[in-house]
This record gives structure tokens, C-alpha cells and sequence, in this order.
């Protein structure tokens, strides 16, 4: 019988799982790394992919704002060219030290008495630096990537001769006139802000979204997960916005905006230890 109470306490927890994007929300904006992502985007499609000088940055945007990543843009426009040698060029020149451990995200994070998962558009590779630089290495259960949700293509690389550099869809154009008639082309690329996405996490990490929350910097990125029912917190800034429940100026301020993750615990802990007593008491008499 105590068991069973044991048990009912933890199950009316009101969240069970923590959902973490990884750049711009485990460490701010302010580190730098993203101007550099961006630059070495850009390179990518002007040294590798051909795309003329005066195109890359608007046409860099426009992918992003519409795919949610500028890589799922160029591969839906026809673009063809192996997410290993992307993610190499784009990550691989980053400056890491940048990123400095940070032990008081580490203590909260360790005293969370829930799964912790990281959800990143990211390379596993890159999640990895960035989590061993932060000093946040065993503070998740797992890394859901875009390796986790894209098979390679290797037998795609970039720039063949046959032509492959070249995209079957003006998007430049559509940009200059856009058409409400016109249907943009899917990606093949599996990743955030897209419903798809989310779904595969959900299914792979067990994961009940009516009792997650999750962590990301990128409003559109919540707004899917908002509709899908998980509980949505936007980090760096405190201005909510729709599709968002709560805002952090920081992910230090994780403490301060849900007690409950403690306080959860500390009754579960209070229920056991009762539960314990009560078993000696009744096993003495």
C-alpha cells in the first residue's frame, strides 16, 4: 500500500521530461558562435555550392526563415551535397573556446530529478564539442541530432560534374516576385521547426509532450511544439510571445521560474522516506 502511494506521487508530477535545444539556449547569443555559423554557411554556398557573391546573404535568410535551416533550404531548392561535408565545413572552423564551462547550468541541471534531453538541428559532433566545452557532458540522457533523424548521403557529394551544383528551383527569383500560387518544394531533410521532427523525437525518446518542456531560442521552433502540446519555454529573452507559456532572460533562471521541478521531488523524496518508516514500523511491531 505504501508503495502504491509512493508511485501515485510521482505520476502527479506535472512534467516528467526536460527537452533542450543546444545553441543560443544552453549558452547565449552573446558567446559569438552563431555569427560564425552564419559566415561559414555562407562560404559553404559560395565556395562549394557556386551560388553567386551577391545572392548568398539574402538567399541564406530566405532559406532559413522558410525551412528552418538554411541546409534543409538548399536541399529542397535542388541543391545536392553530403551533410557530412557541410557540417564539416560549418562547425568544423568554429572557434569553440569561446565557450567556457559553465558549473552553475551543470548544478542545476544535475539536481534535476528528471530526463534531460537535447533536441539540436546541429551534428551530433558539433553537440558534442559543445556540451564538453560547457562541462555538461553527463547532464543528458541522450542527443537527438541531425544525425539522429537524417541517414547520410554520402553518395551525394557536392559539386559533380553532371551539373548537381546547380538548383532546380529559382528561389532567388520567388524571392523578387513571390507567388501565392506557387508551391514551394519540400526538403528532404529531416529537422526543426517542421512537425515531423518533433513526432520522431517523441516516438524515439518515449517522450509524452503534455508532460515535457521544452527549451529553445527560436520562437518559430516553439510555435510547432506549442501545437503539438509541449509545454514551450523561449531563453533569452523575458518577453513571451504566442506559442510561448514562459520566457527566460537565461537558462540560470530555470530555478527561479519552476520550483515545482525541485519541489516534485522533494515530495516524492518526503513520501518515501514516510513509506520506509512505516514498513519498520509495522515489520517491529
Amino acid at each position: 500500500m505504501e508503495n502504491g502511494n509512493e508511485y501515485q506521487e510521482v505520476s502527479n508530477a506535472k512534467y516528467d521530461c526536460l527537452l533542450f535545444d543546444l545553441d543560443d539556449t544552453l549558452y547565449p547569443l552573446s558567446s559569438g558562435l552563431a555569427g560564425h555559423v552564419r559566415k561559414n554557411i555562407q562560404d559553404y554556398m559560395l565556395e562549394k555550392l557556386g551560388i553567386e557573391e551577391t545572392k548568398v546573404p539574402e538567399l541564406n535568410v530566405s532559406l532559413y526563415k522558410t525551412y528552418g535551416t538554411t541546409m534543409a533550404g538548399l536541399r529542397a531548392i535542388g541543391y545536392d551535397f553530403d551533410y557530412d561535408d557541410f557540417h564539416s565545413f560549418v562547425h568544423g572552423r568554429l572557434p569553440y573556446e569561446a565557450l567556457k564551462p559553465d558549473p552553475v547550468l551543470r548544478g542545476i541541471l544535475l539536481s534535476l530529478p528528471l530526463r534531460k534531453i537535447i533536441f539540436t538541428n546541429s551534428d551530433e559532433g558539433h553537440a558534442m564539442k559543445v556540451l564538453h566545452r560547457l562541462g555538461l557532458d553527463d547532464c543528458f540522457e541522450r542527443i537527438i541530432s541531425f544525425d539522429t533523424l537524417n541517414p547520410p548521403n554520402r553518395n551525394h557529394p557536392y559539386g559533380d560534374e553532371d551539373g548537381s551544383k546547380s538548383a532546380t528551383f529559382d528561389f532567388y527569383q520567388y524571392m523578387r516576385q513571390p507567388h501565392s500560387d506557387v508551391v514551394l518544394p519540400k526538403t528532404p531533410v529531416v529537422c526543426k521547426p517542421f512537425e515531423g521532427a518533433f513526432v520522431r523525437v517523441f516516438e524515439m525518446a518515449n517522450i509524452n509532450p503534455h508532460r515535457t518542456l521544452f527549451f529553445e531560442d527560436s520562437v518559430r521552433n516553439l510555435q510547432t511544439a506549442k501545437s503539438l502540446g509541449l509545454h514551450t519555454v523561449l531563453v533569452g529573452t523575458s518577453i513571451r510571445t504566442t506559442g510561448v507559456d514562459h520566457a527566460l532572460e537565461s537558462i540560470h533562471n530555470m530555478r527561479e521560474a519552476f520550483p515545482e521541478l525541485w519541489e516534485d521531488d522533494e515530495k516524492h523524496e518526503r513520501v518515501r522516506c514516510s513509506s520506509k518508516v512505516a514498513m519498520e514500523t509495522s515489520v517491529r511491531a
